[in-house]
């Protein structure tokens, strides 16, 4: 890399950072205008700029496509349409998505050192120093962009949702996929900082004596589980970790019965994986590592299933997020065993978009048979949540279409976007239970 090029590159991020301080105008302007001029600025960078600032453009970047300079703005623009009404999320979000995302490249580029194995693009000084500047300017900005509407809140529950937030959209940045970071990260510091605006914190104290009861026996027994898991051979042992520590998160909150289901969902994924696994191994499409799951796959399944437990206990409504965990569950469930039952058994194979036959395994392929399978799984782990007391029976069928629903959603994602690399498995997987949770409450 030349001098020339480096200097180009540091312009480019202080430059990303410096627009962060447009985040300060959140406080005066209205939602329309806030969203007018998000929309000039991207027509502004797409249309002029390329003529004004060449120097910030990236060797390979056309201008005329989309790339980071143009995601900037349509990211602000996606946070201004999810959230209307929160101008403090949108610059929370905005802040970890200019400061943190800006200094990260910065740091990274000037102190170098470990690098993440996963990836080895991003160091683990970048995205310390990420978490460090994207905490310190989504806390201030929670702060400075608050509507009158919104309670005051404590500086430690602000310091603490915006530390949350930063770490999320840290982790999620490392991840090796052609999604344009601008995009990532924004959304999901903007996702972290709404499911911490449902936290009530009347709630904390009685949640904390809930936690703390169920504590002891949520750690014996995931610990207990993942030694089972690794020694048969279903989890790697980042995965039996990873599950050990979401275990505990889900029996913490809501005690046994969640839990249980947590472990049926596992106990049903990992046994379709194993069905017909010489054949899948003759097509070239069963599971890496013979089936066995890791930290990612952990995550990506029963990570969204987690957060709504942890909910149950720190909100008012407990009710819905409870159908939220039964319906991110029943979607990672039930969409392995659809695609595990589709490779083992499927007759034909089509993908979801062209209607045309495709090889079994392809992304995005669906099958009679798989399909089916997800659909009764759904059921059948919307009944077992039901049974357990966490949902009323009524709403096993909602359940099962919120289930559809992401799973469609994720079969579409994966035909479209997995091949050119701009999502993976892990993060489809997360959507498709993040999509049913939604779904699912929206239909309650």
């Amino acid at each position: 890399m030349t001098a020339g090029r480096q200097h180009s590159e540091t312009a480019r991020q202080l430059v990303h950072m410096s627009m962060g301080s447009f985040a300060l105008m959140l406080r005066w302007l209205t939602w329309w205008q806030a969203l007018a001029l998000a929309a000039t600025a991207l027509l502004f960078n797409f249309f002029v700029l390329p003529s004004i600032a060449g120097h910030l453009y990236r060797a390979g970047d056309d201008p005329r496509r989309l790339h980071g300079i143009l995601f900037y703005p349509l990211s602000v623009l996606m946070l201004l349409l999810c959230f209307p009404h929160r101008p403090d999320i949108v610059g929370g979000a905005w802040g970890i998505l200019a400061i943190g995302d800006g200094i990260a490249t910065l740091v990274g580029r000037a102190v170098g050192g470990t690098r993440w194995p996963w990836n080895r693009d991003k160091s683990v000084a970048g995205t310390s120093a990420f978490i460090v500047g994207g905490t310190a300017a989504a806390a201030c900005l929670l702060v400075w962009c608050r509507p009158a509407s919104v309670p005051v809140e404590s500086p430690v529950f602000i310091v603490t949702i915006a530390l949350l937030a930063a770490i999320a959209a840290g982790a999620v940045e490392t991840i090796p996929v052609r999604l344009d970071d601008n995009l990532s990260v924004a959304l999901t510091a903007g996702a972290t900082l709404w499911l911490a605006s449902l936290i009530d914190q009347t709630q904390l104290a009685p949640a904390w004596t809930v936690l703390r009861t169920w504590l002891p026996y949520a750690v014996a027994a995931n610990v207990a589980v993942a030694a089972l898991g690794y020694r048969a051979r279903t989890v790697s042992m980042s995965g039996a970790l990873t599950g050990a520590i979401i275990g505990t998160i889900i029996f913490a909150s809501l005690g046994w019965r969640g839990w249980l289901l947590l472990v049926l969902t596992f106990v049903a994924a990992s046994v379709c994986s194993r069905l017909g696994l010489h054949r899948k191994m003759l097509l070239g499409i069963a599971e890496e590592r013979g089936g066995r799951r890791g930290a990612g796959n952990a995550i990506a399944n029963t990570g969204v299933a987690a957060l709504c437990a942890l909910l149950a206990v720190l909100t008012t409504s407990a009710d819905t997020a409870r159908l939220a965990f039964v319906a991110a569950l029943a979607a990672a469930g039930s969409d392995t065993i659809a695609s595990e039952i589709g490779k083992a058994w499927g007759r034909r194979t089509w993908s979801i978009t062209s209607l045309k036959h495709v090889p079994p395994g392809t992304s995005g392929a669906i099958s009679v048979e798989g399909t089916a399978a997800g659909i009764v799984g759904a059921l059948a782990l919307g009944f077992a949540g039901s049974l357990l007391g966490l949902v009323p029976e009524s709403a096993v069928v909602m359940i099962a279409i919120a289930s559809l629903a992401g799973s469609l959603l994720e079969s579409w994602l994966g035909a479209t976007l997995e091949g050119p690399g701009v999502l993976n498995n892990d993060m489809l997987n997360f959507i498709n239970s993040a999509t049913a949770a939604f779904v699912a409450v929206l239909l309650a």
